[in-house]
Parts: C-alpha cells; sequence; structure tokens
C-alpha cells in the first residue's frame, strides 16, 4: 500500500536478536520475491515429494552406475519434508511414510500439516510457498552437488606402482 511500518524486536540476548533478525529478514527477501513473481507452489514438502517420486522413478529407468546417483538425488529431496517435521518437532519417520503412500496415489496434493501434525491436503490448507525461491533453492543445491561430483572427478587419478622391496 506504500506506507511504511517499524518492526522492533526484542530478546533475551543478542543471540537471539540477531536470529530473530536474520529470519525477519529472510521473511521479507521471500515475500518481496513472491510480489515480482506470483507463481506459487503448494507447501509443507509436497514439491519435493512430486519431484522425488519423478526421480526415483527415473532412477529405476536408469541402468548402471547412474541410476545410484540419482537415487541419491532423490533420497535428498526427501529430507526436506523430514526436516519440516523434525523442525516442527513431530514423528517425521510415521509422517514421511504417511505422505509417501499418499503420493502414491493420482494426483495427490498431501504434504506435512505441522499445525495438527498429521498429513493433509495443502490446497485446502491453504499452504503454498514461492515458486521464485524453491527454484532458487534446488539450483543451488544442485549446482552444489555437481561441483563436488567434478571434483572428485578431477582429484581422482591412476594408483602408484608398488616398488618391490624383496
Amino acid at each position: 500500500m506504500g506506507q511504511a511500518c517499524t518492526i522492533v524486536l526484542r530478546g533475551s540476548s543478542q543471540h537471539v536478536l540477531d536470529e530473530a533478525d536474520r529470519s525477519l529478514h529472510d521473511a521479507l527477501c521471500v515475500l518481496s520475491q513472491t510480489v515480482n513473481d506470483s507463481r506459487v507452489l503448494l507447501g509443507g514438502g509436497w514439491p519435493e515429494m512430486v519431484m522425488a517420486k519423478e526421480v526415483d522413478d527415473l532412477a529405476r529407468r536408469t541402468p548402471g552406475k547412474k541410476s545410484l546417483a540419482i537415487e541419491a538425488f532423490s533420497r535428498a529431496l526427501l529430507a526436506i519434508p523430514t526436516i519440516i517435521a523434525d523442525n516442527a518437532g513431530l514423528d517425521s519417520a510415521e509422517l514421511i511414510s504417511q505422505l509417501r503412500a499418499e503420493h502414491h496415489k493420482e494426483k495427490t496434493n498431501a504434504g506435512i500439516d505441522v499445525i495438527s501434525a498429521s498429513v493433509g491436503d495443502m490446497e485446502k490448507l491453504g499452504i503454498s510457498e514461492s515458486f521464485k525461491v524453491k527454484q532458487a533453492v534446488l539450483l543451488s543445491a544442485t549446482e552444489a552437488a555437481e561441483m563436488i561430483l567434478r571434483v572428485d572427478e578431477i582429484i581422482t587419478c591412476a594408483p602408484r606402482k608398488r616398488e618391490d622391496r624383496m
């Protein structure tokens, strides 16, 4: 609306204030990105579950060692809903197994509902997240993984020949 506001942060220590300031800054950055690009995805781990299912299917169709790397990427995607559940103090193992079962059904909007501590329909609950932020996070993580793999390929060298000392 073109209006300014002041936010006053109070905390028991400088560490708490710094963390609150960082969290508020992150939230404002997400908000500004969402205003610039209004596309949103369902939240609660829904996008990661959909992507993990597709990546897992690709791993099953891929022959050779490449399938192991693809499976690892799928497991990394599943870590996000697990972290969401853990951060809410919920039983992540139980919720992820329920979420996986839901995502094996056709056209599901299931994600983790941290308020009711269960799997819920993210569309009905109105839980969403910024497409632009999700895209940036996934691209950054994928690029970091690729860089690590490339370093491993560069460092790999032929084994040294052993000298016969007898």
